[in-house]
């Protein structure tokens, strides 16, 4: 997830990879089984706020806090994105 979602603490510069990466993951069809292209995108800006939160000089306490908040976040997330309605069973 962290791979797809371009959730680095090194962020810089990175943008036209990421949306290389997007352009890519909706090229070949991934997903659209269950979500629209705009949804896939969504899901995308989502991650991609959430690896924006990395506190980038934050101690080590700080760090195990945003890590510890990012993983709750992504359960959320995934059962957000599961039981749209779109989604076919």
């Amino acid at each position: 997830m962290d791979n797809l979602a371009c959730a680095a603490w090194n962020r810089g510069g990175r943008d036209e990879i990421k949306q290389q990466l997007i352009n890519y993951f909706i090229t070949h069809g991934y997903g659209q089984q269950h979500y629209s292209v705009e949804e896939l995108r969504q899901m995308f800006k989502e991650m991609d706020a959430l690896g924006m939160l990395f506190p980038k000089h934050g101690k080590s306490k700080t760090i195990d806090s945003y890590v510890s908040f990012r993983d709750r976040y992504y359960n959320h997330w995934f059962k957000k994105w599961f039981r749209t309605p779109r989604r076919k069973p």
